[in-house]
């Protein structure tokens, strides 16, 4: 396998894994201490704030590919073997559901930005188009000589 490939398989395993952990967290068997957590992770990953600038060369970054992963190695620990092993099965199940969705999604929002495209295009028109009756009068220099007698 080759590393792209792997790499592929990776990034599958981990979208799945995330819709997990949203399937767990609003499962009502989930223990709150592990909602909470989830809560915090999400808020941490998708927070502007770091503990460590990422623009720091190297150690920026470390602290997300370290931090995140072992909180969610925690969570998992704490979230009932049944629960995340249902979850996991509802996330694999939904997983078609959901590209089914996001197709549509893709759709409609391509559909969107035509229409507004097309209003913008229909307001703008009238604003920069020049009728022949509005255009200014031609110069004596660009008449021909024999209309000009």
């Amino acid at each position: 396998m080759s590393r792209l490939e792997n790499l592929k398989r990776r990034a599958r395993e981990l979208k799945r894994e995330i819709a997990a952990l949203f399937l767990a967290m609003r499962h009502p068997r989930t223990p709150w201490y592990a909602k909470l957590l989830l809560l915090a992770i999400v808020a941490y990953a998708l927070s502007p704030i770091d503990l460590i600038p990422d623009f720091v060369p190297v150690i920026g970054l470390l602290d997300d590919i370290l931090l995140l992963p072992l909180a969610i190695a925690l969570v998992l620990k704490m979230i009932p073997e049944t629960v995340i092993a249902e979850c996991r099965a509802r996330a694999v199940t939904n997983e078609m559901e959901r590209s089914r969705v996001g197709r549509f999604g893709a759709i409609f929002v391509v559909l969107l930005w035509l229409a507004l495209l097309i209003l913008a295009a229909s307001w703008a028109y009238p604003a920069f188009a020049q009728s022949p009756r509005d255009a200014a009068p031609p110069i004596a220099a660009d008449v021909p000589y024999s209309v000009r007698r």
